[in-house]
């Protein structure tokens, strides 16, 4: 996942920002009426649609693009998306999950399909890698909040399974089913997370050399730059090394 998440800032140093910017706010759009609309329209008295929302702001979504997010769910307009996740395989054999919010279930399995095809690696059937990760919370938080100690503490308070802090921020993560609570117990001791969402985490990543990590970060940009795709995970990892060479 350090890898994935290094890739991601890399193409987003590369790409053009207002691009990025404005897909991502289209996705957490999305997210925002599929939660509203699976129940109350009232983040309080709706944990997903809480989260997507709390994510959403993390994510610096202004305030109107929220509300109309959630007022969107309960007007005559309303589309119906299904959450549909796809599985494949990358190059050099990494693995890879893709979530995906649709209207059109035919069009966005050709679409995934082709994009993984074009980058040599291939599709495959619901459940063929997604034995090897784990589905859990995943709630960040910058650097700047405390050190790892503090943050260690008011995870292990919170009921967080593990905690992993760098230089970068801190990474918690916590039980699928918990990630409700324990980012409501953290907000109260730490502040607003940075991220908070479900993730699949791979239980043993695969390292990959420059070429292959060079055609992993061409599928992954791809697939995120589909309409319909809202989350890719893959269990790759990269040396420093080479990490150095990409973000030159």
């Amino acid at each position: 996942m350090a890898g994935h998440s290094q890739f991601k800032n890399i193409m987003h140093r590369k790409g053009k920002q207002d691009g990025i910017r404005s897909k991502m706010f289209s996705k957490l759009a999305r997210e925002i009426t599929v939660a509203a609309k699976s129940g109350l329209p009232d983040p309080d008295m709706n944990a997903a649609l809480r989260l997507a929302v709390q994510n959403a702001k993390a994510q610096s979504m202004p305030k109107d693009n929220i509300d109309r997010a959630i007022k969107k769910a309960s007007g005559a307009d309303a589309e119906n998306y299904d959450a549909v996740r796809y599985e494949g395989y990358g190059p050099g054999g990494t693995a890879v999950i893709v979530e995906a919010l649709t209207d059109n279930r035919n069009r966005t399995a050709s679409n995934v399909r082709s994009i993984f095809t074009k980058a040599g690696g291939a599709l495959g059937e619901t459940g063929s890698v997604s034995f090897s990760f784990d589905h859990v919370g995943e709630i960040t938080y910058k650097a700047s909040v405390g050190d790892a100690d503090t943050v260690m503490e008011a995870a292990i308070e919170a009921g967080a399974d593990d905690v992993i802090s760098d230089e970068e921020g801190h990474t918690i993560i916590c039980g699928f089913e918990a990630l409700g609570e324990v980012s409501k117990a953290l907000d109260a001791t730490l502040g607003g997370a940075e991220t908070v969402k479900s993730i699949w985490k791979p239980q043993n990543t695969i390292e990959v050399d420059e070429e292959r990590a060079l055609s992993l970060m061409k599928l992954i940009g791809n697939l995120e730059d589909d309409d319909d795709v809202q989350n890719v995970y893959s269990n790759f990892e990269v040396s420093d090394e080479v990490m150095a060479k990409l973000s030159a």
